[in-house]
């Protein structure tokens, strides 16, 4: 037995004898065994679940770490206790933050596994039987009817009014309608119709099908293979922070290299120099920047949390601030996922259905103003034909009784319902008396009414249909007779607005003596309903605000160009000069073979119609190899493997799957496509703030690093030691590095374009800044020292505690030297942030704690200053201060030739 890998292109018959099973009895218990044996259980396979052991681990790979975990080993090693276990706390600290955040990680294969736990109903040795999903082998025949969820690829072999929402799976609102017949063999999933696919749901109608593929080898299982296969993109801020750890490595090295060295030819001793390079080591190494950034994403991981935007992966908080693409399912993400009536189209007039603020309709619109229903009777009996001619159910009472049938049918009742006429109330007007079911073939579907002795004809159905068969039009005087050239004209008033995306019922009536007469001959046109899937309406003005920040928004769906052009108009995407292409037209676009032409129009695509799941991937790498960093939204199964790739990957949080949901790196709880613009500019606010502590924190280090080399180098005993360096740099400088990270940002952070991907945390000018700043606090520190032991007279130990305190002050006072060089020197997004004031003010109880607690000024080698001391150190520290402000006044900004993304030519 071969299981034919295009049945969706072969006669039923071809299909059957393929597979090896009658569709009348089924398959035998013997072959059903022998089937099981071969293919396995209809199931999708378990991916590797991540431990909590390698989610622990990998808080553990970053450089500045092992550099962190270096030092301590050397303090153990020296016999420096106090500061060995101080890093480790560091250590733990920032590990035990970053392994409780990722420790509830996408596990998207077990959703997927999910949503195989249903049973269905087979026939097998002639009887029909439920049985678990999981037992289905190839060959089996399965029924199907409204409700059900498929548990396998199925070929059909007979379909009722069979419809199916793929949107799972394609993308399409829309519910697809199924038949028998054998479809072309290079029609994409969305077009294989002659097919019902594992995961979707049939929406009405009922049918039969054989299986011709179960577990990973159905279309869902190829897709579950994509999301394990797609390897997830490494955060962009995970990469700068391991550049600026490498470059602290060798720093570190050579400097304690040098200093060592100069020490040992100038006659030092060697122990006492390589307690000096252990002290240069410590001094070096930012112990506060792990935690501190870890802290400051966690904040920001909370402050997207209050915005409705879940994160599941800390460094994913500042991804989004680098975006500058964003590629976005349209379905229940810039559309609300459901039918809306939008137009009726009359014989001499096309009116407009305009939506009120709460989603329904509020007004019936000509160019000559409002038109009532009331009095109109070819809108009223367009109205209520909608109404009779229907199988769904509006459910007005609330979620617990949600709309149910297929959405066009219930927008129809939602558009007669805001003009007063609810289904309920026109069958007591009309009873129904017979139902004449979609015929597939027809494409139409009808609906008799008792009307007081006469019997109404209610029908509507494919606009091709319904027109062909009408004789007459429901004009403004009455019906008038419909000719040839009438049914041409209404043949090309529904080409051109299906041209513009919308999909169209025609509406017809008549009336006659006999309920059981043909329904479909002698009928009077009404005219035609046009539809469509609404844009949200945070879209735009989202979209708008994304354009201003430089980030391109592109749209992907499994919709037709036309629709998808449509609704990527009304959401502002592209401009006059939309660009739209088909998924099929581009191959495999991302590629080592693809043509320089496919690559360009991909690349200057707004719009990607017809996308199938590899399609988006392949679409994420592209744009990631052009060096964008690249956030992509979805909702549904279909999306996993692209949100898992992408650089951040965004998933809906009311509509979204939960397949989606556990592959993405954030999930938006309220679905508005504008909580991703609140994101991204806490994204953006988030590396500003990294970059402004780091910037601070190491220009702190550079001052103790010079201090002690330089005083060291002179041969003056070492004005700092070991311990009093891991103070400084883990009491001092943490809090206002952390007050930094707290930052609110400023009004024109989405007014800029979107960083390089591979920008530097610490970038020309900040390592300019850096430098200058360390050394403006090495002077005032090397300088206090030096006038506390010559001038002043103090010894050695009371000359040290002179350089600490002036070295924690002028720190301190050095947070007000991050500011944007463009800000004022005295109101700005330092000195406006409150949390700086708060970490001063501490800091300075901790320093006066170590300087006036016995036990604690004993552990750090800090004998009382006196008076003169303590005054030479304060005044000594404002030196930098003065002296940043200063430098800020003439500093250069960003680099303007930083690298930026590449355009498509």
């Amino acid at each position: 037995m071969d299981t034919p890998d295009t049945a969706f292109a072969m006669p039923v018959r071809a299909v059957t004898k393929a597979l090896v099973s009658d569709p009348e009895s089924g398959l035998d218990q013997a072959e059903i065994a022998r089937r099981r044996a071969a293919f396995g259980a209809n199931r999708l396979l378990r991916q590797k679940r991540k431990s909590a052991i390698a989610i622990l681990a990998h808080q553990f790979q970053s450089i500045i770490v092992w550099l962190l975990a270096a030092a301590a080993l050397m303090s153990f090693s020296f016999g420096d206790f106090a500061e060995g276990v101080a890093i480790v706390v560091v250590l733990a600290l920032n590990g035990a933050i970053g392994f409780f955040t990722e420790l509830k990680a996408a596990r998207s294969m077990e959703a997927l596994r999910r949503i195989a736990q249903v049973r269905t109903r087979v026939r097998r040795g002639g009887q029909v039987h439920e049985i678990d999903a999981q037992d289905l082998v190839p060959g089996d025949v399965v029924i199907l009817e409204a409700g059900d969820v498929v548990t396998a690829d199925l070929r059909l072999l007979d379909a009722s009014n069979l419809q199916a929402d793929e949107s799972v799976l394609t993308g399409e609102s829309a519910p697809v309608l199924k038949s028998a017949d054998a479809v072309s063999g290079s029609a994409v999933l969305g077009d294989r119709t002659s097919m019902a696919f594992k995961g979707t749901a049939i929406t009405e109608g009922t049918g039969e099908g054989m299986v011709v593929a179960t577990g990973m080898q159905t279309e869902l299982g190829r897709i579950s293979d994509l999301a394990q296969s797609a390897e997830p993109e490494v955060a962009p801020l995970e990469r700068r922070l391991d550049r600026l750890g490498h470059r602290l490595v060798w720093l570190t090295l050579g400097l304690a290299s040098l200093t060592i060295g100069a020490g040992i030819l100038r006659g030092q001793d060697i122990a006492a120099m390589i307690q000096t390079g252990v002290a240069l080591a410590v001094a070096a190494v930012p112990e506060g920047l792990p935690v501190v950034a870890t802290l400051s994403l966690a904040r920001g991981m909370w402050r997207m949390s209050q915005r409705n935007a879940l994160i599941t992966r800390l460094s994913s908080v500042e991804t989004l601030g680098a975006t500058t693409v964003i590629l976005t399912d349209k379905t229940g993400t810039l559309t609300e996922n459901r039918m809306t009536v939008v137009r009726y189209i009359l014989q001499d007039a096309e009116v407009e259905v305009e939506a009120g603020p709460s989603g329904r309709g509020s007004g019936f619109i000509t160019p000559q103003g409002p038109l009532d229903p009331a009095r109109d009777d070819r809108l009223a009996a367009a109205l209520r034909i909608g109404a009779l001619c229907n199988n769904a159910q509006l459910g007005e009472g609330g979620a617990q009784d949600a709309p149910s049938g297929d959405p066009m049918e219930v927008a129809l009742l939602a558009a007669a319902r805001d003009a007063g006429m609810t289904r309920a109330d026109l069958l007591d007007r009309y009873r129904q008396v017979a139902k004449h079911a979609f015929d597939p073939a027809r494409k139409m579907m009808a609906t008799v009414h008792d009307d007081g002795g006469a019997h109404v004809h209610a029908v509507k159905g494919a606009p091709e249909a319904v027109i062909d068969v009408c004789d007459r039009v429901l004009g403004p005087q009455g019906p008038q007779p419909l000719d040839a050239q009438g049914r041409a004209d209404w043949h090309e008033r529904s080409g051109r607005a299906a041209r513009e995306g919308l999909r169209l019922l025609a509406l017809a009536m008549k009336e006659e003596a006999d309920a059981d007469a043909d329904p479909y001959t002698g009928l009077t046109l009404v005219g035609l309903v046009c539809l469509l899937d609404p844009v949200r309406a945070d879209v735009p003005k989202a979209i708008g605000e994304s354009l201003t920040a430089g980030v391109r928004v592109i749209m992907l769906t499994g919709d037709h160009a036309d629709t998808a052009e449509t609704i990527a108009r009304r959401a502002g995407l592209g401009g006059d000069d939309l660009v739209v292409v088909e998924g099929r037209d581009l191959g495999r676009i991302a590629g080592e073979d693809t043509s320089p032409e496919d690559r360009a129009r991909a690349l200057s695509a707004d719009v990607f119609a017809r996308v199938a799941p590899e399609t988006k991937l392949d679409l994420v790498t592209l744009f990631q190899t052009e060096g964008h960093v690249v956030a992509m939204t979805g909702d549904g199964v279909n999306d996993a493997p692209a949100l898992k790739k992408a650089d951040i990957g965004i998933a809906m949080g009311r509509r979204g799957t939960q397949v989606a949901q556990e592959a993405a790196h954030m999930v938006l709880r309220d679905d508005a496509f504008g909580t991703i613009i609140a994101a991204m500019r806490q994204g953006r606010v988030i590396f500003d703030n990294i970059r402004k502590f780091v910037v601070y924190l190491m220009s702190c280090n550079v001052s103790e690093v010079l201090v002690v080399g330089l005083a060291v180098g002179a041969g003056l005993p070492a004005p700092l030691l070991p311990l009093q360096i891991l103070f400084l740099n883990l009491v001092t400088d943490v809090f206002p590095a952390f007050a930094l990270g707290l930052g609110q940002g400023d009004g024109t952070v989405m007014h800029k374009p979107p960083r390089a991907r591979d920008e530097a945390i610490v970038n020309r000018p900040r390592w300019i800044l850096i430098g200058c700043l360390g050394v403006a606090i090495t002077v005032a520190t090397l300088g206090a020292y030096a006038l506390a032991l010559f001038w002043l007279g103090l010894d050695t130990g009371t000359a040290v505690t002179v350089a600490f305190v002036t070295l924690a002050l002028a720190q301190l006072w050095n947070v007000f030297n991050v500011r944007d060089p463009d800000a004022s020197p005295f109101v700005n997004e330092v000195t406006r942030n409150p949390h700086v004031w708060g970490a001063i003010a501490l800091c300075l109880g901790l320093v006066g704690l170590a300087l006036w607690v016995p036990s604690l000024a004993a552990l750090l080698g800090l004998p009382a200053p006196g008076w003169q001391g303590l005054a030479l150190a304060v005044a000594a520290s404002f030196v930098p201060l003065v002296l940043g402000q200063a430098w800020l006044a003439v500093a250069p900004g960003d680099d303007p030739d930083s690298p930026r993304p590449r355009e498509p030519e």
